[in-house]
């Protein structure tokens, strides 16, 4: 038997509607079927994809969860007398990071966004391990924790590094024909839809370009393997903006003190609450009800979706706004954007998609079936 490798390349934010719109290598990859992805973002979908798990099982939903006594960032604190206006910039916010990441010792995706210095201390950061390496994720393994402990040699593209320098080692490696597994990793798409929207000219002229690049590398892999299965996979879609609320001066104007009566992490596209007392609770939920724009997610969905958490560290209350509504300001950004993902699993634009130049089974509907369809290629050696 010849030698043989298996190619996946992630492409984030490739939503089915986007791929509807614009197609993608449909002459190379024509088997293609659309994934429901997991309630959340990144931070759940990522660690969903490489587990084959939902985020009640690996334990991997929001960036930040409640944790006032073993919060890292309790110093922080005192970073709250210095000027917002130059401390609240993207940029600046973004060093910062890099330098509270290096100081902690994170090797995981770590930003701080624009969460106010005097709110992190009530919080803790989940992503402390880079989960694209062995043992990254916290209660369950990955692909890559199955490919090092069967000694199957394998490449993974560095986040860190620029689309472009990650394409450039990804056709050295294969020039090199050592290994039988690659997961290269390709984000860009993302934040151009995140800034023109997802049916804007910038978008196609992305894909077009990832076509092109895809296909070459798909081509050198079969020129220098006998054997070639090749992927293309995203984690979520994108939806366009079209309204925003400001509801924290909603939840502000309530009067309550925030560490005193209540705690709440206002993530773009929903908002969790924490409660001190049963006045605070009845008074937050009367107002988060008379808002249009959303809806307070019920336990018994939250378990549907498989990101129900019986600590509930990741929020008492959950409130999702609805599609293409943005919470403006939030603790992730002070302006509204032209694209977002992070809504209802179920909406249109949240979808994604797996193609391939295989037979995608009938059983592969959620990015959870991703890493069992891989493993059954790389098992076929």
């Amino acid at each position: 038997m010849g030698k043989k490798i298996t190619i996946c390349t992630f492409i984030d934010a490739f939503g089915w509607e986007v791929y509807k719109r614009y197609g993608f290598l449909d002459d190379i990859l024509p088997e293609a079927r659309r994934l429901r992805t997991t309630f959340g973002f990144s931070s759940a979908a990522d660690p969903s994809i490489l587990t084959g798990r939902y985020p009640d099982e690996h334990t991997h939903w929001s960036c930040f969860y409640y944790a006032p006594e073993n919060s890292p960032f309790k110093l922080m604190k005192l970073l709250s007398i210095l000027p917002r206006q130059i401390f609240d910039r993207g940029r600046v916010r973004h060093w910062l990071s890099k330098i509270l990441a290096k100081f902690y010792g994170y090797t995981g995706y770590f930003q701080i966004y624009s969460v106010p210095f005097e709110v992190l201390p009530y919080f803790d950061y989940l992503e402390k391990r880079d989960y694209f390496v062995p043992g990254g994720i916290l209660a369950t393994d990955t692909i890559f924790d199955r490919l090092y402990s069967e000694e199957i040699p394998y490449h993974c593209s560095n986040w860190r590094l620029p689309e472009k320098r990650n394409l450039e080692i990804a056709k050295d490696t294969i020039n090199e024909g050592k290994i039988e597994f690659m997961y290269l990793y390709l984000p860009k798409l993302d934040a151009v839809m995140h800034e023109f929207g997802n049916n804007a000219p910038q978008v196609e002229e992305k894909i077009r370009w990832l076509e092109e690049q895809v296909r070459e590398v798909k081509k050198l892999a079969e020129e220098k393997y006998d054997e070639v299965a090749f992927f293309a996979i995203s984690d979520h879609g994108m939806a366009n903006v079209t309204e925003s609320v400001d509801l924290i001066s909603q939840i502000d104007s309530l009067g309550l003190e925030f560490g005193k009566d209540y705690v709440a992490m206002y993530d773009s596209t929903m908002a969790r609450f924490w409660f001190m007392n049963d006045s605070a609770r009845s008074r937050i939920t009367e107002k988060l009800n008379q808002c249009s724009k959303g809806y307070i997610v019920s336990d018994e969905e939250l378990k549907q979706m498989r990101v129900f958490f019986e600590d509930r560290k990741f929020g008492e209350v959950i409130f999702l706004m609805n599609a293409g509504t943005l919470i403006v300001p939030s603790f992730m950004g002070l302006k509204s954007i032209p694209g977002m993902h992070g809504y209802h699993p179920d909406d249109k634009d949240s979808y994604c998609f797996i193609k391939s130049d295989r037979h995608i089974p009938e059983d592969v509907n959620s990015i959870t079936d991703i890493r069992r369809a891989l493993e059954r290629e790389i098992s076929n050696v």
